[in-house]
């Protein structure tokens, strides 16, 4: 299976409310050096399926989004991704 397809693929398991790093997603898919690849790869995904949204940076930040830095903010916290990293 290509590189882009395991990303795809490993992207395409993380759970609502939970999210993986570039360099996890990139270690997952079988080549734990591509964290930047794996950016180029999800900056291209328009697949609703695909939820590139819950990929982020490894110091915590939201990182970019094809639809808007904004607009990932807003669907994790939207899904609970930030209560499950700061409970109160």
């Amino acid at each position: 299976m290509a590189f882009k397809d395991e990303v795809m693929r490993v992207v395409r398991a993380i759970p609502r409310g939970s999210a993986l790093t570039y360099k996890e997603v990139a270690a997952w898919a079988g080549s734990p050096g591509a964290s930047r690849a794996v950016g180029t790869i999800l900056k291209g995904n328009f697949d609703p399926a695909i939820p590139c949204h819950r990929v982020i940076r490894s110091d915590g930040k939201p990182g970019q989004y094809n639809r808007g830095a904004k607009k990932k903010v807003e669907l994790l916290r939207e899904e609970g991704y930030y209560e499950k990293q700061n409970p109160e």
